[in-house]
């Protein structure tokens, strides 16, 4: 590796950490379900013209919106519901065709989806979210001549979105998991005694919460702080909004976690690690502000603490153990490999860096590593229910079972590699999909950073699929990430290409 290339690696990084605090909300893309709820909700709201426009113009050919294999249902409903809402009330003026024309043709791609065999996603809320959307259509529709009410999926019911309305009205306090999807609640969110924002005005970290939360107030009451949060949100896209916002704790968590990994030599701010260090409470971190703590980000937080030569003792995670696993966080429905490599991560870093704390955690490290071996696919890869992708479930188990699986997971992390060659794309990338920068850059990552990378096809592999991280790094990525929508912690992603490139350069130059 040339000087020049690891200077210029290293600029990139850390022009990369100094946005991370110069925009500590974070860096994410803008949802086409949380903009449609905008819509609906908050047609007060700066921006409202922009958001139907959003809605509009990102509608596919068939009529939806969104990503294949189920992950179109939400954001269809969402647009489509948004859109039937503005059009009803008149807000374009003249515009009204253009609105209806559009509508119906997302209720004809729902009917066709909703009324036949379907396999929905493991999304957040959807099974709140999905007969939530489809009440509120039906209920637009009604009396409509030429339109047909949308089925509800035959795996869904309307029962638990009654328990949630009638618990957000009684003014019990609502779990802050729930407040995330607030929305779901209709017109019981709004002002609903038993929530508060957080103290910069957001409500569940999610514009569509907030809005719900606010209801008609917000139209008429310009000095709210949950109203003065969401023009600050919608003036980052000039009228969309993201799924989620803050996400301070997870963007610096695996930003920091991807870069030192790789062994980028990044320049950290002190400030930024007393930060991450201050979030982790004995209930461990949330990704950000308004959301619940979960076992994610505190693992990956712990780990890019321990990796900055801070290491900090993770018995918050002991809070999200369970029988055999850890949970993303307690009563977590389903189970995610990728909480668990990165709770491995955790664990293994802190005990690599305080060697005395071995005895308490060695017996977990070894059955934590033994959970994830044994979720692996017969054709080695791993898939996971926090991001869409295979490239970065399969990245977070080889990974972490690489460093601190032992012996007994050199097969797995061996095939996970072989996996990445047998995928790669004629063109050289790799991804579920289509070929995408991020996606490379996982499978990169799997190549060259674990045992087996001195192998000459991995490098060449790499270098086949270097071209596809090039001007990448800050460039438009596709959303992979799971949250009530698909959607891109733009920083992340960024991240992981960084080192990729960074892991290329090193190989390339016989370091390692």
């Amino acid at each position: 590796m040339s000087i020049g290339e690891a200077v210029d690696t290293i600029a990139e990084a850390d022009e990369l950490v100094t946005s991370l605090m110069l925009r500590p909300w974070g860096q994410v893309s803008p949802s086409v379900y949380e903009t449609g709820r905008l819509v609906s909700l908050a047609p007060w709201l700066t921006g409202h013209r922009d958001r139907i426009d959003y809605l509009v113009r990102t509608q596919g050919q068939d009529g939806g919106w969104g990503a294949p294999d189920g992950y179109g249902v939400v954001p269809t409903l969402s647009a489509t519901e948004g859109l039937l809402a503005a059009w009803r009330r008149g807000d374009l003026d003249g515009g009204g065709d253009r609105l209806a024309a559009a509508a119906d043709r997302g209720l004809r791609v729902l009917a066709a989806w909703l009324g036949g065999p379907l396999e929905l996603p493991d999304m957040p809320a959807i099974e709140h979210i999905v007969p939530s959307l489809v009440d509120r259509i039906n209920r637009h529709v009604e009396g409509l001549p030429g339109r047909s009410p949308v089925p509800l999926p035959t795996s869904m019911s309307y029962d638990m979105l009654h328990v949630v309305r009638s618990r957000v009205r009684s003014g019990e306090e609502v779990p802050e998991k729930l407040l995330h999807a607030l929305e779901i609640a209709a017109e019981a969110a709004a002002g609903a005694p038993g929530i508060r924002p957080t103290s910069i005005g957001s409500v569940g970290a999610s514009p569509a919460a907030t809005a719900a939360w606010l209801g008609e107030r917000g139209d008429h009451d310009a000095h709210d702080p949950a109203r003065g949060h969401l023009e600050a949100v919608v003036r980052l896209f000039g009228g969309p909004v993201p799924v989620g916002l803050p996400i301070t704790v997870f963007e610096r968590g695996w930003v920091l976690s991807w870069l030192l990994r790789a062994g980028v030599a990044v320049e950290v701010p002190p400030e930024m690690v007393a930060d991450i260090r201050a979030a982790i409470g004995p209930a461990g971190t949330p990704a950000g502000p308004g959301l619940p703590a979960d076992c994610d980000t505190t693992s990956v937080a712990l780990y890019a603490l321990a990796l900055l030569g801070a290491p900090f003792e993770p018995d918050s995670l002991w809070a999200f153990r369970t029988g055999t696993h850890f949970s993303t966080w307690p009563g977590e429905q389903g189970m995610s490999v990728s909480v668990n490599a990165h709770v491995l991560d955790a664990f293994g870093e802190y005990v690599r860096r305080r060697p005395a704390a071995a005895p308490r955690y060695e017996q977990t490290i070894a059955e934590l590593a033994a959970w994830i071996r044994d979720r692996r696919l017969p054709d080695g890869s791993w898939t996971d229910r926090w991001h869409a992708s295979p490239y970065y479930a399969t990245a977070s188990c080889a990974l972490a079972l690489d460093a601190f699986g032992g012996d007994a997971s050199r097969e797995a992390v061996r095939a996970a590699a072989e996996w990445v060659l047998d995928t790669q794309r004629p063109d050289g990338s790799w991804g579920r999909w289509e070929g995408t920068a991020e996606e490379s850059a996982y499978a990169i990552q799997i190549l060259l950073l674990t045992s087996g990378h001195e192998d000459p096809r991995r490098l060449r592999a790499a270098e086949r699929g270097e071209a596809h991280l090039a001007g990448s790094g800050g460039g438009d990525h596709p959303p992979l990430w799971h949250d009530k929508d698909l959607y891109v912690p733009q920083a992340v992603a960024r991240a992981a290409v960084i080192a990729s490139s960074h892991l290329i350069r090193r190989a390339r130059a016989g370091v390692g």
